[in-house]
């Protein structure tokens, strides 16, 4: 069995780690100046290790094997939350890098072509995916000048920022690749939870966002009697909790739904809220759970609006993301790695967080392999992963790539 070399494996990602440092975490968002020097790290790695290498116009770093095709693509992404992890998007990257180094080492694969990319901004600083749906050729060109983060900064001015203005944007050339593999931490508790130590991917869930905006009457407190008042804030929390007892019966053991973002104004104890908004999501493996969880909530809006004061605005934010099922043949390849370095230790499982490998497998045959996740914490500082883990899952994913290639 091909066994990678661990040491190397680790002290990439440990350097890695180092930019954008900060506490235990990394802040590196996507054309910061940690990421852009992350990128031109890798790009140099890349070129040790003998590959052809480019950072594209969007900052996509591509390494591209001298070998002739068929060829198989490795990696995920190197940009992070702004307060985010050190393992997420980074351990796929690195392990496209070392399973490409250690397969060119061996006398009997060194032939085999192994490309890696490091993608731009999945984690969504001006576009979730940016850089995997340029790559796909999916990426409304519009969006360079009409996407901003959260700070009001143009995607087209953060470009030039990083020195890419005028940079060709790389596309994926179909002709070369038989799939996509992306290695990733599990961001969940169940791999953990059941002592497993890898899980195949089965397929990505789909989402929604809905935002509410509700609308009442700014008033004194102490003055205005309670039957007459129009609260914002206490219309979004008959909302809120109607929503929550509606999906909770409709749900699967696989739907998950978050009201994550609240603003309530003006925000002070002595004034009845006039304005308040609520920001919703929902994901489910099942395009079917989606629709009718859409349904759900028109229909609570609608009941929740009949009792209370303030009236209750809704709208859908960005299209519906739908649930991805990923490649059979390719998943059926990992899980025999699986079985080869994890005995009766793995597991089929769907994943509940977005990847680049959605992106990818609307052009190409995808698939994605996870490791346990430590507590089962990501987007955070203490997002962590057991290093015989790391290197467990790397030797998984060099073997599959071996019989992807071979067979």
């Amino acid at each position: 069995m091909i066994e990678i070399n661990k040491e190397r494996l680790l002290d990439s990602l440990y350097h890695l780690r180092s930019m954008g440092a900060l506490d235990r975490g990394v802040v590196r968002p996507a054309f910061s100046d940690a990421d852009m020097y992350a990128r031109n790290w890798l790009r140099q790695e890349f070129i040790e290790a003998g590959l052809r290498a480019e950072i594209d116009g969007v900052g996509n770093v591509l390494g591209i094997s001298n070998n002739s095709g068929p060829a198989i693509l490795l990696g995920s992404h190197l940009d992070t939350q702004p307060r985010g992890g050190w393992l997420d998007g980074a351990l796929g990257v690195i392990y496209g890098l070392e399973v490409m180094r250690t397969l060119s080492e061996n006398s009997l694969t060194k032939d085999l072509a192994v490309d890696v990319v490091a993608f731009q901004d999945e984690e969504s600083r001006f576009l979730g995916c940016l850089g995997s749906r340029s790559f796909v050729g999916i990426l409304d060109e519009d969006t360079f000048t009409t996407a901003i983060d959260k700070d009001g900064i143009l995607l087209t001015d953060a470009i030039d920022q990083a020195g890419l203005s005028g940079v060709n944007r790389a596309k994926l050339d179909l002709d070369r690749y038989v799939g996509f593999l992306e290695a990733h931490i599990e961001q969940g508790p169940h791999l953990e939870a059941k002592d497993m130590k890898i899980g195949i991917v089965t397929s990505i869930v789909g989402l929604s966002n809905r935002e509410f905006v509700f609308r009442g009457q700014q008033n004194h407190a102490g003055t205005t009697m309670m039957q007459v008042r129009k609260d914002a804030a206490t219309a979004l929390f008959d909302l809120a909790h109607t929503l929550n007892h509606a999906f909770s019966a409709a749900a699967t053991p696989s739907t998950v739904w978050t009201m994550g973002r609240v603003l309530v104004e003006p925000g002070a104890v002595s004034i009845i809220p006039g304005y308040a908004e609520l920001g919703l999501q929902y994901r489910d493996p099942s395009n079917e759970i989606l629709d009718f969880l859409d349904t759900e909530v028109d229909r609570v809006v609608e009941e929740v609006s009949k009792r209370v004061s303030a009236e209750i605005l809704i709208k859908t934010v960005g299209d519906r993301i739908k649930p991805i099922e990923l490649d059979l043949l390719l998943r059926r390849k990992l899980g025999f790695s699986a079985e080869q370095y994890a005995p009766s230790q793995w597991i089929d499982m769907p994943s509940g967080a977005y990847h680049d490998a959605a992106i990818m497998a609307k052009s190409l045959p995808a698939a994605m392999l996870f490791i346990p996740s430590i507590g089962g914490i990501s987007h955070d500082f203490s997002e962590d992963s057991y290093e015989d883990d790391i290197t467990l899952g790397c030797n998984v994913l060099a073997a599959a790539t071996i019989k992807i290639l071979s067979d």
